[in-house]
């Protein structure tokens, strides 16, 4: 018998749940090329360390960017090496549950689904993002009660209001940790002259990025190349000036959540109120995100118990009773 999977899909990370086993993979959402032959080199952790490293003729990329495809083929590709490293395919074609963001259109759901049928799939289900963390966190999805979930991404944020199995009222912007780095890296070229990759400016989120201020203000030092002389440079970041390269991004995470939450219906908005929100998503562990919209809705906020990987197991607790959870899943043809 194959084994039935759920995929989280996420334009940073991959994670992929087994029925019967559990997480068996999490990997850097990243393929590398050899655009010559067409091989794919590398997938995962090996890909992600080719990124800016590469000869010409070979490309680590990410083929999500906001949350969508943005190459059919490569995804397909994907998607067939995820089966055959968990080795889920290798009795049969399994049954797959694929997570997709609520912001998505017709077409781009569309084309999840053909990517899934493409690389092997029986079957492919769709559950969008904030239904599964929902789900993973241990809310009751399926009770009239209210239930907000942010998810901060690396290509999206969602915020969802989700009573009786069903989202009640949302907000998805296609903004998240990538757009996080992007704000770092521009700040570093505009303030300091100097050019920055992508590892390195998520390297430094991870190190000294906060949405507050801190009693200890810390520094990091960071390599990159001098515009004007084209030669390596080290400069000094100090905690303060990242916090206000972050403004913008971390403003509009915040803004969606607020507007969310004034659009729920009353009796829902109570029920937010008493049990409070529940943050989920790599990029919502930025120190003092929590505080920041506790502050501005004046709402308890949580994080959830393991937020980078809540809406695989969301996902994979759909995976192990489809048929109980069919309701939940969305067509492949809705746009919302």
């Amino acid at each position: 018998m194959a084994r039935d999977v759920a995929i989280d899909l996420g334009t940073a990370n991959t994670l992929v749940y087994v029925r019967g086993k559990g997480i068996q993979l999490n990997v850097p959402t990243v393929i590398a090329i050899n655009e010559r032959t067409g091989d794919i080199l590398a997938m995962g952790d090996e890909a992600y360390t080719m990124i800016g490293r590469t000869p010409a003729h070979v490309v680590a990329v990410r083929p999500l960017r906001g949350g969508a495809i943005s190459d059919f083929e490569t995804t397909a590709s994907l998607i067939r090496l995820l089966l055959d490293r968990v080795g889920a395919g290798r009795m049969g074609k399994p049954r797959m549950v694929v997570c997709v963001p609520s912001a998505i259109t017709g077409v781009e759901r569309r084309a999840v689904h053909q990517a899934a049928m493409q690389a092997g799939a029986k079957a492919a289900y769709l559950i969008e993002e904030p239904m599964a963390a929902a789900i993973g966190a241990g809310l009751p999805v399926n009770e009239p009660a209210g239930s907000l979930v942010v998810d901060v991404g690396g290509g999206t944020t969602e915020v969802a209001c989700i009573s009786l199995g069903g989202i009640v009222t949302a907000k998805a912007i296609r903004v998240g940790g990538f757009d996080m780095d992007a704000a770092i890296t521009q700040h570093v070229r505009r303030e300091h002259a100097v050019a920055i990759g992508e590892r390195t400016a998520e390297e430094l989120k991870l190190a000294i990025g906060s949405t507050s201020p801190h009693q200890s203000e810390v520094e990091a030092q960071v390599r990159g190349r001098e515009l004007a002389t084209g030669l390596p440079k080290t400069v000094t970041l100090l905690g303060g000036e990242l916090r206000d390269a972050l403004e913008d991004p971390v403003s509009q995470i915040v803004q969606a959540v607020v507007e969310t939450l004034s659009e729920a219906p009353p009796e829902l908005a109570n029920d937010v109120l008493d049990k409070g929100i529940f943050l989920t998503g790599g990029a919502s562990l930025l120190p003092g995100l929590a505080a920041r919209i506790a502050r501005e809705t004046q709402v308890g906020v949580h994080h959830t118990e393991a937020p980078l990987e809540c809406v695989v197991l969301g996902a994979g607790h759909a995976v192990e009773d489809i048929d109980e959870l069919a309701p939940l899943f969305v067509d492949a043809a809705v746009s919302r």
